[in-house]
Order: C-alpha cells, then structure tokens, then sequence
C-alpha cells in the first residue's frame, strides 16, 4: 500500500515536472527571415562611394517577449580577398535611422516582427572610381550579429546573407571585369 507520505513526494514531483515542462515551453525564439530580405538597393551614392541596405524581418516565434540588446551589420570583404574596396556596415531599425553608430535595444512580443536594415557603404580604394572598383568586385558575406535575451540567457545569433558582385555591379551600372 502506499503511504501518504509516498503519496505526497508523488504529488510533488508531478507539479515540480508539469511546472516544469510549463517554463520549457514558454521560450523566445527569434528567427530572422533570411529568405524574405528585400533585395539591396542604394541608398546613397557619389563618385567614390555607395551605400546599399536590405532589410531583413526578424520574428519571435517563441511565446515570451525577446530583447534584441545589440546589432552589428559586419561585412566580410577582407584586403586579402579583393583591395580595391573599403567596405563598412551599419545596423539599424526600419523607419528609426541614426546618425551614429549605435544600436537602440528593442522588446519584440511573442509572435511579432521588427524589420532591421543592414547598411553596407563600399568605398573605392587605391585611386580607382567607383565603377573601376565594383568592376572587378567579388561575392562577399555580410552577417548581422544580434545579442537576445528573454527567459534564456543572453548569446550572440548571425544572420548571414551574400552580396553578390553580379548584383552590386548591376546597381552600380557597369559590366563585371573576369579576372
């Protein structure tokens, strides 16, 4: 038979795993929508310089709220790879432009969307014009670093899309030089 005591530690463990399994299902989860991203269009351009974005929408699928704390837009174009273009990038929130490089924290509720811009500004180096420069560019990455935090600890996510030169030179307007 069993003992009330051993009835009682049964009980307990049953509420300890339901509130348990509960928390474990109450979890952000921000997902970028890489596949959706608009297209990268210019946003500035003069002789030497061009300055690109796309924006990619980020959605909590989770079921608590998430913090997006920090963003980076890293461009990935090393020296090394190809040294005719000087390339920088820029996080930002759609419609919430800044003038410095900071980038403000932000609360996305469960099952909601925040689209943020990646800026990539190349800048044409050694001499070169722009159109001599993006003439003979190669594809190249550009990862949107992002710090979340919710009910899981804070970590640091990529979200990576490719530029590719076929693209950048057809935004710029000149043909792509075969080295």
């Amino acid at each position: 038979m069993v003992t009330i005591l051993e009835g009682l530690i049964v009980a307990a463990l049953a509420v300890v795993l339901i509130v348990w399994l509960y928390l474990k299902n109450r979890q952000e989860k921000l997902v970028p929508k890489l596949e959706s991203r608009t297209p990268f269009k210019i946003e500035s351009r003069d002789e030497k310089s061009v300055t690109l974005s796309t924006t990619i929408e980020f959605r909590n699928e989770g079921t608590q709220s998430v913090m997006i704390v920090d963003a980076i837009c890293h461009p990935l174009l090393p020296f090394e790879q190809y040294d005719g273009m000087n390339v920088r990038g820029k996080a930002e929130r759609e419609g919430v432009p800044r003038e410095d490089d900071y980038f403000e924290a932000l609360v996305i509720e469960h099952q909601q969307s925040v689209n943020l811009v990646a800026k990539v500004t190349l800048t044409a180096r050694k001499n070169l014009s722009l159109e001599e420069a993006v003439s003979h560019m190669v594809d190249f990455p550009v990862e949107f670093l992002y710090r979340e935090v919710g009910r899981s600890p804070m970590k640091w996510s990529i979200a990576r899309v490719i530029l590719p030169a076929e693209e950048l030179a057809k935004l710029v307007g000149v043909a792509l030089v075969k080295d």
